[in-house]
């Protein structure tokens, strides 16, 4: 073959020379441990974002999405005046009053009982706590109704109910809330309005323990069921 022929034959044996080479360079550059491409754990996910929200998730249950908060205009008052059936019946009508509840308080136990306080023996009150609004109701007013509804001159006693358990009893829960129950109960003792002098407790509120189930809402219950209060005028 003449030596012109071989001449184009070699410039594309070089061209092709220099490309492989060419390529061996770049993909060696890609092994190197500082040009790596990401794994797919580490590349942030394009699929199924998380939702933003604003919301605190201490402001949230864990079987809502709406924020779960207790209103901090309301007030919480313990009142005591003998069996808590008849009591709550009449407290939880009151406009303003928002919650009610029964239970046991006042007394030496952790965990008090319906049978333990009934014996009297663990110094716990029957009594209500009632969750209440101060713009429609005020703590005096309230404690207006509580002394209508029985009689506080009764030393551990509410008709057929005796024992320290039945007693009369106002469990304060702010200085304000003590204030209001002595002056009232002051108020009421110099007014003539009853004929003994009025044996109303007044101590700061403890430990409320709520009794148990059957006993809330009692009267709701079981219309016509025991009940030893009225709302006197």
């Amino acid at each position: 073959m003449p030596p012109t022929a071989m001449k184009p034959n070699l410039r594309s044996i070089g061209l092709a020379v220099l490309l492989l080479l060419g390529g061996l360079i770049a993909w060696a550059a890609g092994r190197s441990p500082g040009s790596r491409s990401p794994s797919p754990a580490s590349t942030p996910s394009t699929m199924n974002p998380l939702p933003e929200t604003n919301t605190p998730a201490a402001l949230v249950s864990s079987n809502s999405a709406a924020p779960v908060t207790t209103p901090a205009t309301l007030e919480t008052a313990i009142l005591a005046g003998g069996c808590f059936w008849g009591m709550e019946e009449i407290l939880r009508k009151i406009p303003g009053v928002t919650r009610t509840a029964v239970g046991y308080t006042g007394g030496t136990t952790s965990r008090p009982t319906y049978a333990e306080v009934c014996r009297g023996q663990d110094g716990h009150a029957e009594a209500i706590e009632i969750l209440f609004d101060p713009a429609q109701l005020r703590y005096e007013a309230l404690l207006g109704y509580f002394f209508r509804m029985h009689d506080p001159t009764t030393l551990n006693r509410q008709h057929n109910d005796i024992g320290t358990q039945y007693r009369s009893a106002i469990f304060f829960t702010s200085p304000a809330q003590q204030q209001t129950a002595i002056q009232v109960k002051s108020r009421l003792d110099a007014s003539g309005k009853f004929k003994r002098p009025i044996t109303t407790e007044i101590t700061a509120a403890s430990t409320f323990h709520p009794a148990e189930e059957y006993h809330q809402k009692y009267l709701i219950k079981n219309p016509g069921g025991y009940n030893c209060h009225v709302l006197r005028d």
